[in-house]
């Protein structure tokens, strides 16, 4: 099950370095394409608004 970004997020960036498999593209709210995402909870240890939850 991939993660998601909701509204909370402020892209602010710091989830896209810790991305291994760079499935996060930004804009006004960043986006995780769940197709890529490997489910491992990186982004969303980092997120400083916990905007990242499993889908």
């Amino acid at each position: 099950m991939a993660y998601v970004i909701n509204e909370d997020c402020i892209a602010c960036g710091t989830c896209l370095d810790e991305c291994p498999v760079d499935a996060i593209t930004e804009g006004d709210i960043y986006k995780i394409d769940a197709e890529a995402c490997t489910d491992c909870g990186t982004c969303a240890d980092v997120c400083p608004t916990e905007a990242i939850n499993p889908a």
